[in-house]
């Protein structure tokens, strides 16, 4: 039995994201001694029929933590933001977890055994969105020219999920973790500790980023111990986009030395013509290349 797997959820409307993640995990050879693991938040039966030759285990979603009905609104995928905090309890034979979002592709397997050594000894293996090109980490609102109003993501929704003023500033300018990519063993304090916290934020506050939310607060108010990975191992082109090596036909961070991504996330997504690259493969964003020209990419797994 293979100790470590890599986990992520998906429903129908990001079934080809998700083949796409698995493509991109089996194109290493290294991915023979890791499970893959599918959680299914509102597969239909011919794509669950597809996935069985693909992954190892497939399980259905549940609503780990109770929700009320009118804060879901049938959004099945709203499971991903409880379901991630379970892990162990769904694939209870592995020693270690990767997660990876489903609207993510591996690119080098480096950064999948840096998640894996990262998580040792209980450690929360995962990457702050913060590094070299982020110009804007929180919004402020200047009053009178002299006083500022906190526009923190992390501080609001602390805020409206009914955690403490104390809780809310210890997070408002901290560096924001991305949950969409994170490691944990199976025998780390983090899982019990995390799901305690979700559960008061889902009680007060919307579903929606509440797991995100819940991981920042274990973090940085409760000092659950992480090991924090470079930013190329959990790229989120959205808050800066890739530049491309020709000569070695990968992406890579846009700032030198030009470390090779690791890990592409596409979060929030790329919009152009009010299209998401997301849900949209022809879409193509301009990227520069290390030797000084331009391209017309997509930044999805196997597209061009």
């Amino acid at each position: 039995m293979k100790s470590k797997a890599i986990v992520t959820l998906a429903d129908s409307n990001y079934f080809e994201l998700l083949l796409e993640l698995i493509s991109s995990i089996k194109k290493h050879k290294e991915s023979d001694n890791v499970s893959i693991c599918v959680l299914d938040a509102g597969l239909d039966e011919k794509q669950i029929e597809i996935l069985k030759s693909k992954t190892d285990i497939i399980k259905k979603a549940k609503w780990d933590i109770q929700v009320p009905s009118y804060k879901v609104a049938g959004r099945e995928w709203l499971k991903s933001q409880v379901s991630r905090a379970f892990l162990p309890d769904y694939f209870p034979d592995f020693e270690k977890y990767l997660w990876i979002d489903c609207d993510a592709w591996v690119n080098s397997w480096d950064s999948v055994e840096l998640y894996f050594k990262a998580c040792e000894n209980g450690k929360l293996g995962i990457t702050q969105t913060i590094g070299a090109g982020y110009r804007i980490l929180t919004r402020v609102q200047w009053i009178l020219g002299k006083f500022a109003v906190i526009k923190s993501q992390n501080y609001k929704h602390a805020k409206k999920s009914g955690f403490s003023e104390s809780t809310a500033r210890k997070i408002a300018f901290a560096p924001h973790l991305n949950i969409g990519v994170f490691s944990l063993e199976k025998k780390s304090k983090c899982w019990k500790l995390w799901q305690e916290i979700l559960s008061k934020a889902l009680a007060s506050g919307g579903v929606f980023g509440s797991e995100g939310l819940a991981i920042n607060i274990a973090v940085y108010d409760k000092n659950v111990d992480a090991e924090f990975l470079p930013l190329y191992c959990n790229w989120i082109a959205s808050n800066v986009l890739p530049k491309f090596d020709i000569e070695k036909e990968t992406f890579v961070e846009p700032y030198l030395p030009h470390n090779k991504i690791g890990i592409m996330h596409l979060a929030a997504g790329l919009w152009k013509n009010n299209k998401d690259m997301r849900t949209n493969k022809d879409v193509k964003v301009t990227i520069q290349t290390i030797q000084g020209s331009e391209l017309q990419k997509s930044l999805r797994y196997g597209k061009v």
